[in-house]
């Protein structure tokens, strides 16, 4: 079993298949079926790394490194530095973020720091206050330990 499986599991996040399951996600958002889930009445302090999916709702404060996706839903407020495949943010993040795909600001979200990953995208509504970097495919780094 995974790192984040067994935190998912330890904080009662695995409801898959089970009747109360927690709602579908946004449409405009990618679905996240099997990721580990912050959920919005929840805050967290600490540091989560590994490989998997993050979808955060709730508040989270220290540092993300992981080879996955993360999405930042509308509601959640995040300070940290994020370090995944692809990054969506919907919601506010405070803090440096860096993908070796994909970086998108959704219409509703937020980023104060700076943004590197292989593409770029803000729809129409978001805020980003900081540098962009967009480099070529394969060439931004990241380093996923624990």
């Amino acid at each position: 079993m995974g790192t984040l499986t067994a935190v998912r599991r330890f904080f009662g996040f695995d409801h898959e298949g089970e009747e109360g399951a927690p709602p579908a996600p946004v449409r405009s958002l990618p679905p996240t079926s099997g990721a580990f889930r912050l959920g919005e009445k929840i805050a967290i302090k600490g540091e989560i790394s590994g490989e998997g999916d993050i979808e955060l709702l709730g508040r989270f404060e220290g540092s993300i490194n992981v080879l996955g996706t993360v999405v930042v839903r509308e509601g959640a407020e995040v300070q940290a530095d994020i370090a995944a495949s692809t990054i969506y943010v919907g919601g506010r993040v405070r803090g440096n973020l860096t993908a070796t795909g994909r970086v998108e600001i959704l219409p509703r979200g937020t980023v104060t720091g700076n943004l590197k990953g292989g593409s770029f995208s803000a729809r129409d509504g978001a805020s980003v206050k900081g540098e962009i970097w967009v480099e070529r495919s394969g060439r931004v780094t990241m380093e996923v330990s624990g």
